[in-house]
């Protein structure tokens, strides 16, 4: 009986947690953290989506969908699932190639690569090779991650400062276009922007309390309207007002030209959205003491994003900031996870009404404070001065983040290290 239950559990990993919510404290701790959750991931979600080429009510339905199913089917009772700042990106860097950002055609091929890292995901992890994600090496999605902070602040550079350019520019282009066009900053803009930063950087000791996220979209939407009552030539640019709460029904794109168009861009993105997440579950699960298995929470992510893509969702993997919030607001199981869905769902019905007040500007200033974020200034120090080799492929990795695309910049990291590995065997 007990062996029958146990192997149960394995295809439905959520009946081994389920009785703990006779607790009556562990159901409260987890509605309270879901509460919370669902508050952090209405500003992250737009500017998630915004980064990622999206139009911006896909990173709230990307929150919802892929975070359910990752929780009642992945293996870390802790970590939530969804738009997360590195997968938006690199989103963009992979299908903006392709379409442009934002259009229909875009988020077709969004939605088919989701579907399509699904099933990459769930193959690997049915083929028992999830451990095999474990092995990429720490050195280059350290380069990686600070790489993607510079490529955020790159993207957002028009929206801090108002600036009429294309997307798209390469990083060197928007250094030496913003030393031109310095005298046609918007001042309004970047005014709402960097109040924005600031209210951040003054909220954020009290984020266990109030999202400090939150604050900062509240306070650059207040000086937004403060700016527009006191002249008409103060206004800037806001959000389009997002609509209905609940995803709408999607299917992916499944002729031969475009499954062959997006299976180098689809393989790449299962790598970095299955490193990603492993890493944070594991970081979790050493923190709370669980037992993580890495081929259950890889089928979890894979069944997340092929579930996902048929409800409007883009790549979704563990969240940093999300599963930060989540364990510091006390949730116990994956119901918190769950919560922050359903909640979601009911504040979106308040608030997608009142979305037209949300200044673009405002967005940039999240997404700058996300970039600020992803630089690991500890573990960069670390790796430099205690392994060459690691530097090395940290540096090279980073600089081809920053030059070529992205697709190729990670496997270029990783052919980096392979060599060096041949080279240098002791790291130094």
């Amino acid at each position: 009986m007990i062996t029958d239950r146990r192997r149960l559990e394995r295809f439905l990993p959520f009946l081994a947690w389920l009785p703990l919510l006779r607790d009556r404290s562990t159901l409260r701790a987890d509605l309270m953290a879901g509460l919370t959750g669902a508050v952090v991931v209405l500003p992250q979600g737009v500017a998630f989506a915004t980064l990622a080429g999206m139009p911006p009510q896909y990173g709230l339905y990307s929150a919802m969908v892929p975070c359910v199913i990752a929780a009642l089917f992945g293996s870390s009772r802790l970590m939530v699932t969804g738009p997360a700042n590195a997968i938006s990106l690199t989103v963009l860097g992979l299908i903006a190639p392709l379409a442009t950002p934002g259009s229909a055609v875009y988020v077709q091929l969004v939605i088919t690569m989701t579907f399509m890292v699904g099933l990459w995901q769930l193959a690997v992890g049915l083929a028992g090779l999830g451990r095999a994600v474990d092995r990429v090496p720490h050195s280059v999605i350290v380069g990686f991650t600070a790489g993607a902070a510079v490529l955020i602040v790159n993207s957002q550079v028009r929206n801090l400062f108002g600036f009429d350019w294309p997307r798209g520019m390469s990083v060197w282009h928007t250094l030496k276009r913003t030393v031109q066009d310095v005298s046609l900053i918007d001042w309004p803009t970047a005014v709402v922007a960097f109040g924005t930063v600031a209210a951040c950087l003054l909220a954020r000791p009290w984020n266990n309390r109030v999202p400090y996220m939150l604050v900062g979209v509240l306070a650059g939407g207040a000086i937004a309207a403060l700016l527009a009552a006191i002249s008409s030539d103060y206004a800037v640019k806001v959000v389009e007002q997002l609509p209905g709460a609940i995803p709408p029904l999607s299917a992916p794109t499944l002729d031969f030209d475009t499954l062959e168009m997006l299976l180098v861009p689809s393989l790449v993105m299962t790598l970095l959205a299955l490193a990603e997440a492993v890493s944070i579950a594991r970081a979790i699960a050493v923190r709370s003491g669980d037992r993580l298995e890495g081929n259950r929470e890889v089928v979890g992510q894979g069944m997340a994003n092929l579930v996902g893509s048929f409800f409007s969702s883009y790549p979704a993997s563990g969240s940093f900031n999300r599963s930060g919030v989540n364990v510091a607001a006390g949730a116990r199981t994956p119901l918190s996870a769950v919560a922050a869905a359903g909640f979601l769902l009911v504040l979106l019905a308040f608030v997608a009404p009142l979305s037209h007040y949300l200044p673009m500007a405002a967005v940039a200033g999240i997404l700058l404070m996300v970039a600020v974020g992803l630089i690991d200034v500890r573990e960069i120090r670390h790796i430099a001065r205690h392994d060459r080799r690691d530097a090395i492929v940290m540096a090279a990795t980073f600089l081809l983040v920053v030059t070529i695309p992205l697709e190729w910049a990670i496997l270029g990291g990783l052919a980096v290290h392979l060599v060096l590995s041949k080279l240098m065997p002791s790291g130094r």
